[in-house]
């Protein structure tokens, strides 16, 4: 079984400002996936971190991301201010890959981005703001609708995951689909699953297609086709 090293690390937003995050590497990892968050939650996501473990486990390095600042947590917490903020939230992934480039030890790795609900807004800004960076994006349950304009300039093959019982989302997820019009789109639904993948089985299948996505776009340049 390949070695998976991980550790805490901050990332600056700009010089007064950072959020935290946990970077997971595997040995001979060639991509690394930007998780963002759904309205609400952390990087303590259990859902979220599931899918990184079970990703990591396939050989992909992970950076599960906190998109809000502490100060900003404890705002949020009482007035929901931040949480639907998806230009913030897209700013802060933009942030993150920016300190992944940053990092020597790291540059081997093709960055992708994972989000879930509004995180999935976030990952879509991300990916149009650093087109030549980020190579791949998976939505679970996302609201990419929300990422409104910034989505025709998309350019990264995404893969939106939705649930057979979440037809609200559905809808969503395809009227996102329609607007970008720069990059491979997929829609797949799970059977039998709802917003939050709960039933037995659901979120099993969600790493399973977003490791398949992932497998097919995060190949270092010598190896893409």
């Amino acid at each position: 079984m390949a070695e998976i090293v991980g550790e805490s690390v901050v990332v600056s937003i700009d010089h007064s400002h950072q959020i935290e995050a946990d970077l997971t590497v595997p040995d001979r990892a060639t991509g690394i996936i930007v998780f963002a968050h759904g309205s609400g939650s952390s990087r303590f996501s259990s859902r979220n971190r599931a899918t990184a473990e079970a990703l990591q486990q396939r050989g992909f390095a992970t950076l599960v991301l906190d998109l809000l600042t502490k100060q900003e947590e404890a705002f949020d917490m009482h007035t929901r201010e931040f949480r639907f903020d998806v230009e913030r939230l897209g700013r802060r992934v933009v942030a993150a890959i920016d300190w992944l480039r940053r990092r020597d030890d790291l540059l081997r790795l093709v960055p992708g981005c994972f989000g879930a609900s509004t995180g999935a807004a976030a990952a879509l800004i991300a990916a149009a703001n650093r087109p030549s960076e980020i190579r791949a994006v998976v939505s679970r349950g996302g609201r990419p609708d929300l990422a409104g304009k910034a989505l025709a300039r998309v350019a990264a093959p995404t893969l939106l995951i939705v649930g057979g019982y979440d037809e609200p989302v559905i809808e969503l997820n395809e009227q996102a689909k329609a607007m970008m019009t720069s990059a491979p789109v997929e829609l797949s639904v799970v059977p039998g699953a709802s917003h939050l993948f709960e039933e037995p089985g659901a979120l099993e299948e969600v790493d399973r297609l977003a490791a398949g996505w992932f497998a097919r776009y995060l190949k270092p340049p010598a190896s893409r086709v």
